[in-house]
C-alpha cells in the first residue's frame, strides 16, 4: 500500500471515529407518557417505572445520555415520525398497523388488554357481559379500536389519560375500564374496590419505537436489550417491578 493510500485509509477510519464518538455524545431522546405505573409513571416529581429504568440501563451499555420528552401517548408515533425525539417508550403495543409506519425494537415485555370493574358490579363477569355497557379507554390505545371492531354494542368512554379513566370507574361514571394488564394490575393493589376480570381480552407484545430509517439505532437497541437480558440486569428489573420473572 502506497504511503498516499495509507494515510487516506487512516483518515477515513478517524473521520468515521470520529463521527461514531460525536452521535454517541448526543442525548438519546425518548419520549414517554409517564402515567401508565408500574410501565412509567411520576413519584416525587421524577419519572420511574419499569420502562425508565429499562431505557436508561439500555443507554448506559450504548454509551449516551437519556433526555426525556413527556407527551401524551396519542402523540408518541407522530411525534416520533416528524423527528421530535428519536425513540417512544411507553408500553406500546407492537401492532401491524403500527409496524406501517414505525420500527420495532425487540420486544421486552408480554402484556395484554383486560377488564376492570368495581367488586360490587355483578353484571359484569366477562368480556361477554360489556355489551350496551359504558366502558373507558385512552385514545391513542390499542384498547380503542379493539372495543370498535369486537364489541360495537359497547358504549366508548374516551379519555386522554389512563387516571381518567380509573376515576370514571371509582366515581360510577363508567361500568368497566380496559386498559394494559400491567396498569390494571397495579390499580387493582391499590384500589380494593375494584377487580380485573380473569379473562384477557388480547395477548400483546411490547416493544421500543424508532423510525424506520434508524437501522443503526435499532440495532444497537436490539444489542444492548439482548445484553441486560444475558447479565440479569432484565431479569432483576422484572422482579423489581412486577415481583416475578416473564
Amino acid at each position: 500500500m502506497s504511503l498516499r493510500r495509507l494515510l487516506s485509509t487512516l483518515a477515513t477510519a478517524l473521520a468515521l471515529a470520529f463521527c461514531l464518538q460525536m452521535a454517541a455524545a448526543e442525548p438519546l431522546r425518548v419520549a414517554t407518557d409517564a402515567t401508565f405505573p408500574p410501565m412509567e409513571f411520576m413519584q416525587n416529581g421524577k419519572r420511574t417505572g419499569f420502562d425508565i429504568d429499562l431505557i436508561d440501563a439500555m443507554a448506559k451499555v450504548m454509551g449516551r445520555q437519556v433526555q426525556w420528552i413527556d407527551i401524551d401517548f396519542k402523540g408518541l408515533i407522530p411525534g416520533l415520525i416528524a423527528n421530535r425525539f428519536d425513540v417512544a417508550a411507553s408500553a406500546i403495543y407492537m401492532t401491524d398497523e403500527r409496524r406501517k409506519v414505525v420500527a420495532f425494537t425487540d420486544t421486552y415485555f408480554t402484556g395484554g388488554l383486560v377488564v376492570i370493574v368495581r367488586r360490587d358490579n355483578k353484571a359484569i363477569n366477562g368480556p361477554e357481559d360489556l355489551a350496551g355497557k359504558k366502558v373507558s379507554v385512552q385514545v391513542g390505545t390499542k384498547s380503542v379500536n379493539f372495543l370498535k371492531e369486537n364489541y360495537p354494542a359497547v358504549q366508548r368512554v374516551e379519555v386522554e389519560k389512563n387516571q381518567e379513566m380509573f376515576d370514571l370507574l371509582l366515581t360510577g361514571r363508567v361500568d368497566a375500564v380496559v386498559t394494559g394488564r400491567p396498569a390494571a394490575g397495579e390499580f387493582a393493589k391499590a384500589q380494593p374496590t375494584v377487580r380485573v376480570l380473569p379473562k384477557a381480552l388480547t395477548s400483546e407484545l411490547y416493544g421500543y419505537a424508532v423510525r424506520q430509517d434508524e437501522t443503526a439505532l435499532l440495532a444497537q437497541m436490539n444489542q444492548a436489550l439482548a445484553k441486560l437480558k444475558a447479565d440479569g440486569t432484565y431479569n432483576a428489573l422484572v422482579a423489581r417491578w412486577f415481583g416475578s420473572a416473564q
